[in-house]
Parts: structure tokens; sequence; C-alpha cells
């Protein structure tokens, strides 16, 4: 009998020991079967996470292309830009020469319009202005030597420029003559015989002078100019004696 309590102790002793092996084992193969799930679901989500990253991924790789398109086409734009701005400054330099080229030949072209004009308006003149000129032999006071003029279709000499003064100089001489010049209408405005206003002076030093308050006529070729052959006037008495420079205009 005691043997049987033995068996039946070591029995349920051991039916004990395999329940709570069995319980252990359960809890054990619950608890892996929980963490199978949470691993099952971790590996769900990483794989989800994975492939949003390859997702991500393929568009960033995607947006990295599209920039290095874009790159290269702005670096192609900047290249052009470049390049024309390049011409564009060769452009303008060019330009800049040309027009400083066209100042000077223009400037060139201005003065020789303004010399041709000039020789066009002494042509005209000269074309206006044909004179024949001759002197008297006989001294004559200055009115008297006029009315010599005027009685052969001329009057006293009218100078109006430098060429006229030397010409006149250069044919007549150096002898002292009446030209048609006076003051005897208003004391020191002179006007030619055809009243028109003095303008190119070919004075001597300190004429005119109205020595005497009694000069009011003038001459051409002063004694006292010695070689001088351009500014030979000088003022004198009106009725002083000396020969007339005619000129007859055409």
């Amino acid at each position: 009998i005691r043997y049987y309590r033995l068996t039946a102790v070591c029995l349920g002793l051991l039916c004990f020991l395999l329940l709570t092996a069995i319980t252990v084992l359960w809890i054990k193969f619950n608890n892996l079967t929980t963490e199978r799930d949470q691993l099952q679901t971790s590996y769900i989500n990483l794989t989800r996470e994975r492939d949003q990253i390859q997702t991500s991924y393929i568009n960033l790789t995607r947006e990295r292309d599209q920039i290095q398109t874009s790159y290269i086409n702005l670096a192609r734009e900047r290249d052009q830009i470049q390049t024309s701005y390049i011409n564009l400054t060769r452009e303008r330099d060019q330009i800049q020469t040309n027009n400083e080229n066209m100042a000077n030949e223009m400037g060139q072209l201005q003065k020789e319009k303004e010399t041709l004009q000039k020789n066009l308006a002494e042509l005209e003149q000269e074309k206006k202005t044909s004179s024949f000129y001759y002197i008297s032999t006989e001294k004559k006071s200055w009115s008297e030597s006029r009315k010599f003029c005027r009685e052969r279709g001329a009057d006293l000499v009218i100078i109006n420029s430098r060429k006229e003064q030397e010409f006149i100089s250069e044919a007549f001489g150096s002898s002292e003559a009446w030209i048609g010049l006076t003051d005897v209408d208003t004391e020191g405005v002179w006007k030619w015989v055809d009243k028109s206003t003095l303008t190119a002076k070919f004075w001597w030093t300190g004429e005119p002078n109205d020595y005497g308050r009694n000069e009011d006529c003038a001459i051409t070729g002063y004694e006292g100019a010695g070689s001088e052959r351009v500014s030979t006037w000088a003022d004198y008495s009106c009725d002083r004696l000396a020969v007339g420079i005619c000129e007859k205009r055409f």
C-alpha cells in the first residue's frame, strides 16, 4: 500500500510538474505568438516604410535628375548670355568707334562746309561787288574828289574787307588818297558814301583823332604809316587836297 501511495504521489507530482511545464510552455507560446505578431506587424510597417523610402528615393532621384537637367540648361543659357554679352560689348565698342569716327568725319566735313561757305560767300560778294578802280591825278578836296568820281559814273571807294584794302594798297602804292568814308554828319560815327556802317576798320595807330576838331574825312595810304600796307587810314580835314580813289561797281 505504501508503494502505491508513493507511486500515486510521484504520479501526482509528475502530473503537476507536467501541467506546470505545459502552462509555462503555453505562456511562452502565447508570448512568442504575440512577439511574432508584433514582429510581423513591425515587418509590415518596416516594409511599408521601406516602400515609402524607396518611393521617396525614386522621387528624389527624379527631382535630382530634373535639377541636374535644369542646371545644365541654365548653364547653357548662362553661356549663351555670356556669349551674347561679349558680342553686344564688341558691337557697342564698334558702334562707339564708328560714332567717334563719324563725329570726327562730321567735324571735318563741317569745317570743309564752313570753308566752302566762306569761299562761296566771298565769291558771291566778289560777284556782287565786282569793281573797277582808278585814281585821280589831280589833288582835290574830299567833296571835289567825290564829284570827280560821280561825274564818271563811280564814287569814292568803299572798302569792306582786308583783301580789298590790301589790293588798294598794292594797286595805288602809299599815296595818300581819299576814300568814301566820313563822319561829317555825326562826329565819331563813320559811314561810307552809300550810308552803310563801317565794319572792317584799317586805321593807323591813334587814328582817327579828329585833330583840331576838323577832321571828318578819311584817307588811305597815310604817309606816317611807313611800310605798313594794311592799317593806313587816317582822318583829315575834308578841305585838304589829295588824290581820290574812285570805284565803279558792276
